[in-house]
């Protein structure tokens, strides 16, 4: 199943708790499978507005993981919707550019998994 993000997409993801976010760093294809490279925010969100509000003030939101690397399966266990799109920055890429020059492995389990929701 084809996923309608890319890099740059700001994604917004719903727990009991709250709203969070998630971002699109870049997406690769490996032996014919995507590999999705994400970035996680810190901050939890009542609602959509809230979280699409903290995107646009800078520095409002900390990182909480700054690079998760995820299979196509994995990914589409991973219930998000789009809020938008921004240029992914530099510094944004740095720690997928370490894993990606490290040969680090891409987990098979969902980005709210990783972070240690269930």
């Amino acid at each position: 199943m084809a996923q309608p993000f890319s890099p740059g997409d700001d994604l917004l993801f719903q727990l009991e708790s709250g709203f969070g976010l998630l971002r699109v760093l870049a997406v690769e294809e490996t032996g014919g499978q995507a590999v999705w490279h994400l970035l996680a925010y810190e901050e939890f969100f009542p609602d959509a507005e809230s979280a699409e509000a903290a995107l646009s003030k800078h520095g409002a939101l900390h990182v909480r993981a700054p690079h998760m690397a995820l299979t196509d399966r994995a990914f589409e266990r991973t219930p998000a919707a789009l809020l938008g799109n921004r240029p992914v920055s530099e510094d944004e890429l740095r720690a997928y550019r370490d894993w990606k020059s490290k040969g680090g492995e891409v987990s098979d389990r969902s980005a709210l998994l990783m972070l240690g929701f269930r």
